[in-house]
């Protein structure tokens, strides 16, 4: 087989084909018409595929599989050139699931809003916070598909696009993502609840606490300990009581959530946090 060269293992439709190449293994080529009249075994030029990608994990590739026959052949190009755009802006490989992953929510958002549903996206505000890079290629994205696929998806949309970018590019499968998203959210309400406050989504405490809890969140899942400043933690009991309480709440919710120990130490720089937030909503 010559390097350039492409030998067909699947025909899946006109547009698309599973083939070998003795540098990338098995990879999925893109190219209208190209599989027009092939069978398996057939060669196929480099310049005669548009677009192509490698999907290795052999359970990514069966889900493509299944999901092509359901999918536009010209939402399948469009797609390609999202993941593209992706790459390119992260600069950086992007993990081979985020193919089908994001190409089945993009299309399922799709039919949704041709048929009149729109899903909420309660955790918009903390995507945005968490994840300002992610969000601002998939707000990219949105445009992308409205100018070439003439669809609107709601801001919503781009809450979720942006969870499965960050998922796309760090070593968290987006359950675990969605998951860190839920917590955070929910340790925020508590806040509200226990300080009774309500926390501008727009200041620079808010957004200091949420990354505070996310990378929290990352060193409990890694292993990694936090040294606990005892001076500090006693002065802290005795001059913010309410916060400090709170805090430990907030410690034994993301104990049970993540099943996982969480250090002491958490509580002080969350009471921290906690006190620059109430007293900015006084």
């Amino acid at each position: 087989m010559r390097e350039e060269s492409f030998q067909i293992k699947k025909v899946l439709n006109n547009n698309v084909l599973i083939a070998s190449h003795s540098n990338y293994d098995e990879v999925v080529l893109i190219g209208k018409g190209i599989g027009f009249g092939k069978k398996k075994g057939d060669m196929i030029e480099q310049t005669a595929v548009e677009k192509w990608f490698i999907l290795k994990n052999e359970r990514e590739q069966e889900q493509y599989k299944k999901m092509l026959p359901e999918l536009d052949e010209e939402f399948i190009g469009v797609m390609n050139d999202v993941m593209q755009h992706i790459k390119s802006r992260v600069n950086a490989p992007l993990n081979e699931h985020i193919h089908v992953a994001l190409t089945d929510h993009i299309s399922f958002a799709i039919k949704r809003i041709k048929q009149g549903l729109d899903l909420k996206n309660p955790f918009l505000i903390e995507t945005k916070s968490l994840y300002p890079i992610e969000y601002e290629i998939a707000k990219e994205v949105v445009e992308m598909l409205k100018e070439k696929l003439d669809v609107e998806l709601p801001e919503g949309e781009v809450g979720f696009i942006a969870l499965h970018i960050h998922s796309g590019i760090s070593e968290h499968s987006l359950s675990e993502v969605n998951q860190h998203s839920q917590l955070i959210a929910k340790l925020i309400a508590i806040v509200e609840m226990q300080l009774n406050i309500v926390i501008d989504r727009e200041s620079v405490h808010y957004l200091r606490f949420i990354r505070h809890l996310r990378y929290a969140i990352e060193r409990v899942k890694k292993g990694e300990r936090v040294e606990e400043p005892k001076i500090l933690a006693e002065i802290l009991k005795k001059e913010y009581p309410l916060c400090y309480n709170v805090s430990w709440k907030l410690v034994k919710v993301m104990q049970q959530t993540l099943q996982m120990p969480v250090d002491e130490a958490e509580v002080i720089y969350l009471t921290m946090h906690l006190q620059r937030l109430a007293k900015k909503s006084e």
